[in-house]
């Protein structure tokens, strides 16, 4: 079961943080969070390992957009990589343990590409045929928010959205159901790769598809990932609308397709 109410806050709230200030979680913020790691598991094929304090500067971005400074804490993604749904499903549980985060008043950042795999892999005890595919500092932002995360926000225009309009396509607004509008207002908020927001949805009465599209200009996330994002973000949008989902996974180039469980 999701925390629906709690989560579907959290979207409204999460920010990109990239500067921290040094400190880990305090006992009750990490107790929280070992637990949201140990308990949401949406596949077998994916895991979130919290890291509580670091020996070494896994952050590898340098002169802009993955440069982090300050985290002492991460949580790490791991992926198994022969499950066909691995990069969708890495989305989607990392995004609830950074909206869980969220909740508990931690900063985070997803961080794709700009991290050292080795040293996180050895912290995180891979088994065979893992990867890690995905990071994010975990920690407390300054007091006064940093020049860098303002200038970097404005660079990778985190904070422009595409409507809603450009996101979809099939019915026209006016005739969606109301959970459609919900669950599509609340994936038009979920973080991407550079803000590339690469996915799409269409919707045929009762039945939304979500699927990946457009050219990939940041290849070391694949899109499928941010993908996994919005597809939580789009059941919890529907889910605070009143609205449980049931959700099938599709293949390539599609992701999912969502419709409302019966007898509700």
């Amino acid at each position: 079961m999701l925390p629906v109410e709690r989560w579907h806050a959290a979207i409204f709230k999460r920010r990109s943080t990239r500067v921290y200030n040094g400190l880990p979680p305090g006992p009750e913020e990490m107790s929280a969070l070992e637990a949201a790691c140990r308990e949401f598991r949406p596949s077998a094929c994916v895991r979130a390992v919290l890291v509580p304090e670091t020996k070494y500067n896994i952050f590898t971005g340098f002169l802009g957009y993955g440069v982090i400074t300050g985290a002492v804490s991460y949580i790490a993604l791991v992926g198994l990589m022969k499950d066909p749904r691995v990069f969708e499903m890495t989305g989607y549980l990392g995004e609830g343990i950074i909206l869980e985060a969220t909740a508990l008043g931690l900063a985070t950042c997803w961080v794709g590409g700009f991290y050292n795999p080795r040293v996180v892999a050895a912290e995180v005890r891979l088994a065979t045929g893992e990867k890690v595919l995905a990071v994010s500092p975990v920690g407390y932002a300054p007091d006064r928010e940093h020049l860098q995360d303002r200038v970097m926000r404005g660079l990778a225009r985190g904070d422009r959205r595409k409507p809603l309009w450009e996101i979809t396509t099939g019915l026209p607004e006016q005739e969606w159901p109301h959970w459609v509008k919900a669950g599509l207002l609340a994936a038009r908020l979920a973080p991407s790769a550079t803000n590339r927001q690469p996915w799409r949805f269409h919707v045929t009465g009762e039945v939304v598809t979500l699927w990946a599209a457009g050219i990939d200009p940041y290849p070391r996330v694949p899109k499928r990932l941010d993908c996994g994002i919005a597809m939580l973000h789009f059941e919890l949008g529907a889910a605070a609308a009143g609205v449980k989902l049931v959700t099938e996974h599709l293949t390539p180039p599609a992701v999912a397709r969502f419709w409302p469980e019966t007898g509700q």
